[in-house]
């Protein structure tokens, strides 16, 4: 039925009913039949619109639903494939490509490592000076400390520099300890950089560069390799600004550096960086990741 007609009629039989009411003619049984009967031709109109609706609408288009998607689960980081046990760390750029088979690097390639972070004002800071002379750098971070700071190791890697596994407490004396202990530390650490920045480090380095025999078998069981220094300013025990840079500047082609912008104040560090940074460009030396 076309609901105009429907429309027709009620108004029709409206109107009728309104003529008996006024002429005082309409009895309760007339009031309670044209109620019912006027909701009826509406039901009957809306049922012949609906099904006009349904006719033309494709029946295979699906339903619009708000139903909200579940979003997809965090995947497990892939269990590592273990390396061969290396019987020294990495200290310089031939032995990293020696270990890793890399391509070789450039005659004038120097190496800047960074350990201890992240942490919230300095990490900021030598990103910031890094960036300024697009200069790629190794982080070597501890776990408990992305913990907390996970948005700066984020930005770390969404600058395009590199990650290392730095234990997950940088315990002091790591050679001393079981191969269970130092197999926790390397997991704790690698579990929560990847988790926080979808990163799986590749290179691990003990805190203080204390390796044993029970370390580096360990670092290879996790599928990662040992990476050291050869270039140490000590910058860690704050002797100034001046002292950090006149050790980086001794630096050679194919050494990799160490610094610190984690485990506390680190003001003379990136004093110190502030000038070694330019001053070993302009020697025609090039910065190069791991």
């Amino acid at each position: 039925m076309e609901v105009s007609l429907v429309l027709e009629r009620l108004s029709g039989g409206l109107d009728r009913l309104r003529d008996e009411v006024g002429e005082g003619t309409v009895t309760r049984r007339r009031l309670l039949t044209a109620v019912p009967g006027a909701a009826g031709l509406l039901v009957l109109g809306g049922a012949a619109t609906a099904g006009s609706v349904s006719a033309a609408r494709p029946e295979h288009t699906p339903r619009a639903t708000t139903k909200p998607r579940t979003p997809p689960k965090e995947s497990a980081p892939a269990k590592p494939r273990g390396l061969p046990t290396q019987k020294k760390p990495i200290f310089t750029l031939a032995d990293y490509r020696r270990m890793s088979s890399a391509p070789p690097f450039p005659t004038d390639a120097v190496a800047l490592t960074i350990d201890d972070g992240p942490h919230p004002i300095w990490t900021p800071k030598i990103l910031h000076l890094l960036d300024k002379y697009h200069v790629p750098a190794l982080f070597c971070m501890i776990g408990n400390q992305v913990l907390g700071h996970e948005q700066i190791a984020k930005t770390v890697v969404g600058a395009g520099h590199q990650l290392a596994n730095h234990t997950w407490s940088h315990p002091t004396k790591l050679a001393g300890k079981s191969g269970p202990q130092v197999a926790k530390e390397i997991a704790r650490a690698q579990a929560k950089i990847q988790k926080t920045t979808g990163y799986a480090p590749k290179l691990f380095r003990s805190p203080g560069g204390d390796w044993s025999p029970t370390v580096l078998r360990e670092a290879a069981r996790a599928g990662l390799l040992p990476v050291d220094w050869s270039t140490d300013p000590r910058d860690w025990s704050r002797p100034g600004a001046p002292a950090i840079e006149h050790r980086l500047m001794a630096a050679r082609p194919g050494q990799i550096m160490l610094c610190h912008d984690g485990g506390g104040d680190r003001s003379q560090t990136y004093t110190a960086l502030k000038k070694v940074i330019p001053a070993l460009s302009a020697k025609g030396y090039r910065f190069v990741a791991l």
